[in-house]
């Protein structure tokens, strides 16, 4: 059976882009679409996705919304599941072995960027296909999503990954977009606060390092994806900050969660954690090893 794009939905604002970008996606890729919308067993702790008010469902429910996304998008098959579960692990165990999961979340404005609700959360921190969290502002329309902004993409050039870097590439082939790669790199502490020459120096070889670094890292998929315009840029700051900046005129912004689990359970990292709080656009979250 072919892998599927899976949209996560609920009666909201944020489900209605969640499901416009992933239909959209879907039909780029010649993949199926699954809506799914998981209702907690009691109705009084039926909350939706995103922690946000209950506002109709998009295009009259599911199965309505799955028809007119056919009529939308021709030749895009299209299911629409509605199950009782707990949100998190019914959504974890859909995407599993699957193309990708999409979910919608409420902007926090102009300045900030996602309200992640608890379910939102968690499902980013284990699903083992890449999560791609929309927010209701990010666009009015399919097409806007997809004909602008490049993509930019987080590497970290000590632990280059190939899987967050070949969703980014295969997407902005896709989409005939350009690629932005940023990678932050900081001074080690003790040469933080130098005013010295040494200071200088050890900066000025670490720029010239990284900047060789990610140029490697790069240089199998430029290869891989010849189509694809790369930009490479190096820079003394804070990845998490520098992501968020960049993210601004993005049409996506991609980055990577390790798949580990920690003492106190799973976790995102404070970059992506950061980022996801704070991304102005779309954001796609690659698990890897």
């Amino acid at each position: 059976m072919p892998r599927t794009v899976t949209a996560g939905t609920d009666p909201s604002r944020e489900s209605l882009a969640a499901v416009q970008w992933a239909a959209a996606e879907a039909s780029r890729r010649g993949l199926p679409l699954r809506l799914l919308h998981v209702r907690e067993a009691s109705p009084a702790v039926n909350a939706s996705l995103t922690g946000t008010e209950r506002a109709g469902w998009p295009y009259g429910g599911p199965e309505l919304a799955a028809e007119a996304l056919r009529t939308r998008h021709p030749g895009l098959e299209v299911a629409a599941d509605d199950v009782l579960g707990r949100p998190a692990e019914v959504l974890c165990a859909a995407a599993k072995d699957q193309e990708l999961l999409v979910l919608g979340s409420r902007g926090l404005g102009r300045l900030a960027g996602f309200l992640l609700g608890s379910v939102s959360l968690s499902v980013i921190a284990r699903s083992t296909a890449p999560v791609v969290l929309v927010r209701a502002e990010d666009t009015s329309s399919a097409r806007e999503w997809r004909t602008s902004g490049d993509v930019v993409v987080g590497v970290d050039t000590s632990q280059p990954c190939d899987a967050v870097l070949e969703f980014a590439f295969a997407h902005a082939e896709r989409h005939g977009l350009a690629l932005r790669a940023l990678h932050s790199w900081q001074l080690p502490p003790v040469y933080a606060a130098d005013p010295t020459g040494a200071m200088l120096t050890v900066r000025t070889e670490l720029d010239r390092l990284t900047n060789e670094w990610l140029t490697e890292a790069l240089a199998p998929w430029r290869e891989k994806f010849p189509a694809v315009a790369v930009t490479e840029r190096c820079r003394l700051g804070h990845p998490a900050h520098d992501l968020v900046e960049a993210s601004h005129d993005a049409g996506l912004l991609v980055v990577g969660r390790r798949e580990r689990r920690a003492g106190a359970g799973m976790h995102i990292g404070p970059v992506t954690h950061a980022v996801l709080h704070h991304s102005k656009n779309a954001v796609a979250v690659v698990p890897h090893a």
